[in-house]
């Protein structure tokens, strides 16, 4: 089982921006944790983080086929961008979306997620078990 896990923008800040909200771990002790994770459990976890859509949507675009699934954190990208909903909708690979933090806990605009209509699920809140999680889903799928 090959599996991506792709990060939007400000992850690659995890452990200096706002650890209160997304907790003190950085974003490549994260990547370490999951691939980790992965190995243990049969899978081969990548990790990618563009800042960009653009970057988002290609990476979307040349997972498919080449990835069993996609676990993904759009970050600041859920609440708004149709274009990563689009590729989502265009590609055959299963896409579960994660955030480490409760989205609907938090400010009004980060209630809606306009990429999960496109994905087979949505998991928050649970830091990066979340994402573990995701990778669970695909393993026993």
């Amino acid at each position: 089982m090959n599996l991506l896990i792709l990060n939007g923008p400000n992850l690659n800040l995890l452990g200096k921006r706002e650890p209160s909200i997304y907790g003190g771990a950085s974003y490549v002790d994260i990547c370490a944790e999951l691939v980790s994770y992965g190995a243990k459990h049969g899978a081969a976890v990548v990790c990618a983080q563009y800042n960009s859509e653009g970057d988002i949507i290609d990476a979307l675009h040349n997972a498919d086929g080449a990835f069993d699934g996609i676990v993904m954190n759009p970050a600041a990208y859920t609440h708004y961008s149709i274009a990563i909903l689009d590729a989502i909708r265009a590609i055959a690979t299963p896409v579960v979306e994660v955030h480490l933090s409760n989205i609907h806990a938090r400010e009004e605009f980060r209630h809606k997620s306009v990429t999960a209509a496109a994905c087979v699920g949505q998991i928050c809140g649970l830091g990066v078990e979340g994402y573990k999680a995701a990778i669970r889903y695909f393993l026993e799928r």
